[in-house]
């Protein structure tokens, strides 16, 4: 990246500030970054978690599956599912909340004896379902932070903070420059003062 700049004071004193500011933050974003890609694989881990609790549930329950069929399909319905907003490592992410259920009321004396275990199984397989579903936008979220972080460690740390170096250096390099002319053009001037007061007096001598 190109850092236009003037060479004088001011401009040094500027690219100082940004250069402080830069090297402060780095740490910290560093920091961040750590976090979230620490947070992305428990989310990552979780999710696939999720999933094969919820691939195992189904295998588990493969015994009901000529029963489902006797089982009524609008008796259990998911009302609302809630998502609370929690902070992790500083970005906003959803974490699963309460699901509520309606289940339409039926006679017990009626339904068959397995009508109250499949309430629960549902229950259970839409929990899941759900859960995974939730840690894999977690992960999404988090990801595209982490992303985000990344490209501006990267910015600071191989080209702004490098740039702002080097900025420093040239002004530093010119100011000096400066200084050595004006040092030896003012010994110059000097001398030649000197040499004309010299030859002053000696023609005042004569």
């Amino acid at each position: 990246m190109a850092i236009k700049f003037q060479y004088n004071k001011t401009a040094l004193n500027n690219l100082q500030k940004q250069l402080k500011t830069r090297l402060k933050a780095l740490p910290t974003l560093q920091n961040k970054e750590s976090a979230l890609r620490l947070e992305v694989r428990k989310a990552k881990e979780k999710s696939e978690s999720l999933i094969r609790e919820l691939d195992e549930a189904e295998k588990r329950y493969d015994y009901l599956a000529p029963l489902w069929n006797e089982f009524e399909r609008d008796l259990v319905t998911i009302t609302d599912v809630e998502l609370k907003t929690v902070k992790v490592a500083g970005v906003k992410c959803p974490e699963l909340g309460e699901i509520t259920y309606e289940i339409r009321p039926f006679n017990t004396f009626v339904k068959p004896a397995w009508y109250m275990d499949g309430v629960a199984i549902l229950k259970e397989l839409s929990r899941l379902g759900i859960e995974s579903e939730v840690y894999m936008e977690k992960r999404r979220i988090l990801d595209y932070q982490r992303k985000k972080t990344t490209q501006k460690v990267n910015l600071y740390e191989k080209v702004q903070i490098p740039g702002y170096q080097e900025a420093i250096r040239k002004i530093k390099r010119y100011m000096e420059d400066e200084e050595n002319l004006s040092k030896a053009s003012s010994k110059i001037v000097k001398g030649r003062h000197a040499a004309e007061e010299a030859m002053e007096e000696e023609q005042g001598d004569d």
